[in-house]
């Protein structure tokens, strides 16, 4: 990088390296975090794999949760390659059982648990009367209840000062037809806001982030390439984000620079759609803009 670039003009399809990853001061030194969804499938990252590898370069020790022994290794060993601490744990969070013993491992491997992120993610774009019983009740399971399984059982060994971040979806807010993720993932902002309310008077925080318009390996199974230019330009900064914006955000929600934030929803997207003709780039200040000393100043 020249000093002339900044990192929002850089080519982000290097995907499997944050463009910021210089750590400098260590955000999450002696933290330890048990990140849902966070193994490593493909090319493209994940939120999942972002947050985690993030978390041990700020100094965390990582529990790396997934279903697929393969994908949380991967996601492991780049942890290990690069002087971080992390362990996997094998778990299949659609079960209850499973997510009380994760947990247990996690905790074990870890010497205790402070940090949490439910990230665990999974849909299509099918609309929400196009599925069967038993796979909208599937979506709920994995998209929701599963964050609840997670924080249920995480909840009695966080001590306080601990902190939980929970993955939604700008989808929540969508105008346009429904889809069965989009309901799990409005249920994930009222658990997060219950939970917050609940765990607070214990000293643990909640906080939830809302993807927006990312181009990872979620994005990319779900939606043809050329999706990728009108998700872009219906962002304010007409620009496309990656699972690493979602990461920063995740880093430091979970850190002690948000210490007094709890119960948030917040939007990683690029800036809502605009309705309205964008104003003019700004290049000088007219006259008339300028201050009432400048104006005397000017006569």
């Amino acid at each position: 990088m020249t000093g002339t670039e900044r990192v929002s003009d850089l080519d982000r399809d290097n995907p499997l390296d944050d463009p910021l990853a210089d750590a400098g001061e260590q955000w999450m030194s002696g933290r330890r975090a048990l990140v849902t969804g966070a193994g490593q499938n493909g090319d493209l990252p994940g939120v999942g794999y972002a947050i985690a590898t993030l978390l041990a370069a700020h100094g965390a020790s990582v529990a790396v949760l997934d279903r697929s022994a393969e994908a949380a290794e991967r996601t492991v060993e780049r942890i290990r390659a690069r002087g971080g601490h992390a362990i996997a744990v094998v778990a299949d969070v659609t079960d209850d059982v499973e997510c009380e013993r994760a947990v247990a491992e996690a905790a074990d491997g870890l010497g205790g648990l402070d940090t949490l992120v439910n990230n665990v993610a999974s849909g299509d774009r099918a609309g929400i009367f196009d599925v069967t019983p038993e796979r909208f009740e599937e979506l709920l399971q994995i998209n929701l209840v599963s964050a609840w399984y997670v924080t249920r059982h995480a909840a009695p060994v966080l001590p306080r000062g601990s902190a939980v971040v929970n993955i939604s979806s700008v989808g929540v807010r969508a105008r346009g037809p429904g889809m069965p993720y989009c309901v799990a993932k409005a249920g994930v902002e009222n658990l997060t806001e219950g939970s917050a309310t609940t765990l607070g008077p214990q000293g643990i925080r909640v906080n939830c982030i809302e993807v927006g318009g990312i181009w990872g390996s979620f994005a990319a199974a779900n939606m043809d390439e050329k999706m990728r230019e009108p998700r872009r330009n219906a962002t304010t900064l007409k620009t496309e984000g990656s699972a690493w914006d979602i990461a920063h955000a995740a880093l430091f929600l979970l850190s002690d620079r948000a210490r007094w934030i709890t119960g948030q929803i917040l939007a990683v997207d690029g800036g809502p759609p605009s309705y309205f003709p964008p104003p003019p780039p700004v290049t000088s200040v007219p006259p008339s803009a300028r201050s009432t000393r400048e104006r005397r100043d000017d006569t």
